[in-house]
């Protein structure tokens, strides 16, 4: 059986750890060039087959409401920094698509957000930053439920 106080412990050694990194690294988004959250939209777009990824997709990457990324998604349209279009093969979906400004933007803002992501965690060994990934991972899966 885990040691509840010891869970306790290292839940908020990792909460602080994040609050902390994220501080340190959200220097790298200026709400005028790019905000954190168009960064996330982008990530996920740009990462897709030919820059464009479904909004469900979007939205399950993104740690804000579902109202929330549609909003973001129709700034970032405004913006030029992406395109929306019905999704063909889900009539209630819709694409989004990377322009060539928001993925030039996106390219630019993430190598220096990369660098700064790295310094940071050159804190931790190769070996340490496996072993981080993996156990962040195994405590991201879902238990199942009773």
């Amino acid at each position: 059986m885990t040691d509840r106080r010891l869970a306790i412990d290292a839940w908020e050694s990792l909460f602080r750890a994040q609050h902390e990194v994220f501080g340190d690294i959200n220097d790298d988004f200026d709400d005028e060039t790019l905000s954190q959250a168009e960064y996330d939209v982008l990530l996920t777009v740009t990462r897709a087959d030919d820059l464009t990824a479904r909004l469900r997709d979007v939205t399950a990457n993104m740690l804000i409401s579902q109202p929330s990324v549609s909003r973001l998604v129709d700034r970032m349209v405004a913006r030029g920094l992406i395109t929306k279009c019905a999704d063909p093969d889900d009539g209630r979906g819709a694409l989004v698509h990377a322009t060539d400004a928001g993925a030039s933007l996106f390219r630019r803002i993430a190598s220096a957000h990369g660098k700064a992501i790295a310094e940071r965690m050159s804190l931790l060994s190769d070996d340490e930053l496996s072993q981080l990934r993996d156990l962040t991972a195994k405590l991201r899966k879902k238990r199942p439920s009773c």
